[in-house]
């Protein structure tokens, strides 16, 4: 068995005998709590990459609209391939993408440009690579079939078809989509408004001060995800300012997002100052590794998601809790890929009764194509390096007391983008 160092924490050896929920559990709460937004913005369809889609959209004419060609050539028609060929046909004009269509006279072949309409009269388009373009006329060598080349109306959408249904996270597919049937604004859910807090005397440059990593990550994190976020600044280790704060905020957004001062240290003042605000919590401490002191409550109408102050568990704490809330508020519940299997690139042990995650990179692939993954880092939750050199998160099941290299494990890569809830 390969040893891979930890640093202990003592985390799991609290003298606070709560019951720790499960992360399934948890996660259940934090979007049980989540009311679907109802108000909707009116937006260009061009801006629209990243809103959830507020009404189902449907067709309002065919796509295409009309018949056209596939491709450059020219436009026959099939009663004029009597006998063998080559067959000659004078060249009676041109039509170019965008220009009205001439009726075809028999006998007469039409030179066309893909996108063109086909004219009446017209069997089949012959593209210019089985075909003599000689000005005048053109010298056809291969026998066309009917519809050759041509793209018939109403042949990828009819008139009506559902486009883009309601609760859609839109991406440059869909926006392409709808402009292409005409949809220059749209209707999309409104944007999530998310405040983000960071708390803690240290969160400075002066002294022995550090540098504050979890807002900046936290709002981009927000932002990514189509939020509108909100920078509440610092907040120092002062019940009183956080009761203020709190106070302040009641109702000004959908959801708050702390970090820092959610355990149960003498200046963990984060709960306490929420309860004294007017507000609740709903539940506390999941059995999560790293980001058990993870809380969730709330303010009248806004909710409260506490995360622990150390940038890795605040990062999972986020993306487990979060970014589902988020997606709940944005009408994207419902069932959820499970995490891919990957395969262990060594072995160590672990104490069991949490779910872990811990940041991974791949360093190959399995012998049935499962990538092989490491762990990085040496288990603290105090730096966000190994996350950074990552290409993904292991997940470890709370039971489990040790991985053995080669053995088959959860792995979640960071190039999934996964907002609805559930994992089964």
């Amino acid at each position: 068995m390969d040893g891979l160092p930890q640093r202990a924490c003592g985390c799991d050896e609290s003298r606070h005998h709560v019951a720790l929920t499960p992360v399934e559990k948890a996660i259940e709460i934090a979007v049980g709590m989540v009311q679907p937004l109802t108000a909707v913005d009116d937006v260009a369809v061009h801006k629209a990459r990243g809103r959830v889609l507020a009404r189902s959209l449907r067709a309002g004419r065919p796509m295409p609209h009309f018949d056209n060609s596939a491709m450059d050539g020219f436009a026959v028609a099939l009663s004029d391939f009597a006998g063998e060929g080559p067959w000659h046909l004078p060249v009676a004009g041109t039509i170019a993408a965008g220009a009205a269509a001439p009726f075809l006279t028999v006998g007469t072949a039409l030179r066309i440009f893909t996108g063109a309409p086909v004219p009446g009269g017209s069997d089949a388009v012959v593209m210019q690579e089985k075909c003599d373009d000689r000005g005048d006329t053109v010298l056809v060598h291969v026998r066309p079939r009917r519809g050759d080349n041509i793209r018939q109306a109403g042949e990828d959408i009819a008139s009506g078809d559902l486009l883009v249904s309601a609760g859609t996270m839109l991406d440059g597919r869909h926006v392409g989509l709808l402009a292409g049937n005409g949809h220059g604004h749209i209707s999309v859910v409104r944007r999530p408004r998310i405040a983000v807090l960071s708390t803690g005397d240290e969160l400075g440059e002066d002294g022995a001060g550090v540098h504050d990593a979890n807002r900046p990550m936290l709002l981009a994190l927000c932002e990514g995800l189509g939020a509108e976020a909100t920078d509440l600044g610092i907040c120092p280790d002062d019940m009183e300012r956080m009761t203020e704060i709190f106070r302040a905020s009641t109702n000004r957004f959908d959801l708050i997002v702390t970090s820092g001062a959610a355990s149960v240290g003498g200046r963990d003042f984060v709960r306490p100052a929420l309860l004294a605000a007017g507000g609740a919590v709903e539940a506390w401490r999941v059995a999560l590794k790293p980001g058990k002191p993870v809380f969730f409550g709330r303010l009248a109408d806004t909710l409260v998601t506490g995360l622990p102050g150390n940038p890795l568990s605040a990062y999972v704490g986020f993306q487990l809790f979060v970014t589902r809330q988020i997606g709940a508020m944005l009408g994207l519940g419902g069932p959820s890929a499970k995490p891919e299997m990957a395969v262990a690139g060594l072995g160590w042990e672990r104490k069991p009764g949490r779910t872990e995650y811990l940041p991974g990179q791949v360093v190959g692939r399995s012998e049935s194509g499962l990538p092989i993954v490491e762990p990085l880092g040496h288990g603290s939750s105090a730096t966000l390096m190994p996350l950074s050199l990552g290409d993904g998160v292991i997940v470890l099941a709370a039971h489990s007391r040790h991985v053995a290299r080669g053995d088959v494990i959860d792995w979640m890569p960071f190039c999934r983008k996964d907002l609805s809830w559930k994992t089964a």
